[in-house]
């Protein structure tokens, strides 16, 4: 872990929400939130002032709603791309798409709970995209074809150690690194290192291809 804190910027119109993400954020002594903003417009602004490492943004904003948010910051026409994990109340298919289509690193639900939304400050800095359990599962289960439907770009399940197997069985299932050690009684540091010698060994790039891939090869 460096020395540096990863620097944050919140954006959503509720003060409660606000207060309680910096209360939860602030615990930690690699994060600092650096501001805050109530609208979209103003955390524009703020993120282009700031330059936080993450932006953690709201959908349901005034003057500029999260997701055109998350394109101005984080999409291909970005000058200076900026890390977006949107966090909402809303778990709609459209927004989920839209929001990672835009450039999120992250869709997580408020209702998830404090240790996703530091996991998904941590994955976004790691290059990786955190999704809420229920909405990878979801999504998952609507979108990936039953195996025989194509042919598997990635080696099978085979390529994999036990231990491996029940890993990525708990990624589909969205488990998060704390709650995979705590199943598997083994440390988060250990899990990860997992995760790493998975994406290696199947060429993929974040958790969320692990779970899909799990899904097209029948292993979850």
């Amino acid at each position: 872990m460096s020395g540096t804190p990863t620097r944050i910027l919140l954006a959503d119109d509720q003060d409660d929400v606000r207060s309680g993400f910096r209360l939860v954020l602030d615990s930690q002594p690699d994060m600092a939130v650096v501001g805050e903003a109530a609208d979209g417009a103003t955390a524009l602004d703020l993120a282009r002032h700031l330059r936080p490492d993450v932006v953690l943004a709201d959908i349901r904003m005034p003057r500029l709603d999260g997701l055109e948010l998350t394109r101005l910051l984080a999409g291909p026409e970005a000058t200076r791309p900026t890390r977006v994990v949107v966090v909402t109340t809303f778990d709609l298919d459209d927004y989920v798409h839209t929001a990672l289509h835009n450039g999120a690193c992250g869709f997580l639900l408020k209702r998830s709970g404090p240790t996703l939304l530091i996991e998904g400050v941590r994955a976004a800095m790691a290059g990786d995209a955190l999704i809420s359990p229920q909405i990878t599962v979801r999504l998952l289960r609507k979108l990936s074809p039953p195996p025989a439907a194509r042919p598997r770009p990635h080696p099978g399940p085979e390529a994999l150690t036990d231990r491996e197997r029940e890993i990525v069985r708990l990624v589909a299932r969205g488990s998060t690194n704390q709650e995979i050690a705590t199943e598997l009684v083994i440390s988060p540091g250990t899990a990860k290192t997992h995760l790493a010698n998975i994406q290696s060994k199947l060429n993929l790039r974040n958790r969320v291809e692990i779970a899909s891939w799990s899904w097209q090869t029948g292993l979850t």
